[in-house]
This record gives structure tokens, sequence and C-alpha cells, in this order.
């Protein structure tokens, strides 16, 4: 019963990963990447809350289960 929920925690850390991708990779292409405006602040934010979100559900994921 353990294995379904293992695959969609690993899709839930998949998903984060490519948003918090994404969006870093728009705004770090901007060719006035030093300006920043309060669109690229709030998306700079939501990227940062995906890698976060990942990054908890990796550790989650890795750390050993105690029955």
């Amino acid at each position: 019963m353990e294995q379904p929920r293992r695959k969609s925690v690993v899709s839930v850390i998949a998903v984060a990963l490519v948003i918090g991708i994404v969006g870093l990779s728009t705004v770090a292409g901007r060719p006035r990447f030093a300006t920043y405006r309060t669109v690229d602040v709030i998306e700079l934010l939501a990227s940062g809350m995906c890698f976060g979100i990942a990054l908890a559900g990796l550790l989650r994921a890795l750390r050993p289960r105690a029955d």
C-alpha cells in the first residue's frame, strides 16, 4: 500500500522542480536581470517556494521510515 504514495511523492517533487527551474531560468534569462520589478520578485519567490517544496519532499522520501 505504500508504493502508490511513494509514486505520488516523486511526482510532486518532479513537478515542483520543473516549475522552479522554468521560473528561475525565465527571470535569469531576461536582459536586465539586475533591475528587478515586482513581477520578477514574485516570480523568484514562487520559484524559491517550489524548490523548497521539492527539497522537503526529497528529504522526506529519502528519510528511513520508522515502523
